[in-house]
């Protein structure tokens, strides 16, 4: 199968490519640094010639909640109709677990609306929806710092290797689409706070992590049920402390 893989070059799209490759599949990155531009259109159409299955793991360049929104908006809705246009059989998107139990974030509603737009497209499809990347753990404590203090709620927390994630969106892309979402987290359960201080105790980080239920992630305040798989989800092969040994 041709799989176009826009945001190709990026953290877990990369991976996706080469994944695919490695399985026999004619696997393509493709984002701005290929003269391919999902904002604004430009390349889509040359893009997607004979291609059978689309994997979306753009990310806004900005976090700002009205730039997050746009960019969704409108690279998802240039996507879906270069797609319709092009007959591709598949589309495959990344979203974030409980990312609809997130009415206050200034990040995820913007992933809700993605994931409506591709509902509604009339293409076939599968939205895989993760956790919190390991990868991210000492960028969400610097978005949490206030001074040498963190302030990290006392909640669940199942954070998962980018290798996991993009094992699971590789796995759909060669799958029948589901015309719905498929969850996928960590093998481990954890509190947010706890797995935050081990993070930067790792590291030798002095920051002291307190936990405060108050505490708000992406501006959203956290529950036990925010941020993790409630049914049924694939869980990932990697440990947090296995990869944590393996980057030392």
């Amino acid at each position: 199968m041709k799989i176009v893989v826009f945001g190709g070059t990026g953290l877990i799209g990369s991976q996706v490519v080469r994944l695919l490759g490695e399985a026999g599949h004619e696997a393509v990155a493709q984002s701005p640094s290929t003269g391919v531009n999902t904002v604004t259109g430009a390349g889509l159409a040359d893009a997607l010639a004979g291609a059978d299955v689309v994997v979306d793991v753009t990310n806004s360049p900005s976090f700002a909640p009205d730039d997050v929104m746009e960019f969704f908006q409108k690279s998802t809705g240039n996507l879906l109709a270069a797609e319709r246009a092009a007959g591709v059989r598949h589309h495959v998107a990344l979203s974030v677990v409980g990312a609809e139990r997130s009415p206050q974030s200034t990040y995820l509603p913007a992933k809700v609306a993605q994931e409506k737009l591709i509902a509604a497209s009339g293409v076939p499809y599968t939205v895989v929806k993760a956790t919190q990347f390991f990868e991210f753990l000492g960028a969400i404590a610097d978005s949490a710092t206030d001074g040498d203090t963190v302030h990290i709620a006392p909640v669940a927390f199942q954070p998962i290797a980018s290798a996991d994630v993009a094992r699971a969106v590789a796995d759909a892309a060669v799958a029948a689409p589901v015309n719905g979402t498929v969850e996928t987290a960590g093998p481990d359960r954890m509190r947010f706070d706890e797995a935050i201080r081990d993070a930067l105790a790792a590291k030798g980080d002095p920051r002291k992590v307190v936990a405060d239920p108050a505490a708000t992630y992406f501006g959203q305040v956290q529950t036990d049920e925010t941020i993790v798989p409630i049914g049924d989800y694939r869980p990932g092969a990697i440990h947090l402390a296995d990869w944590r040994a393996a980057q030392a």
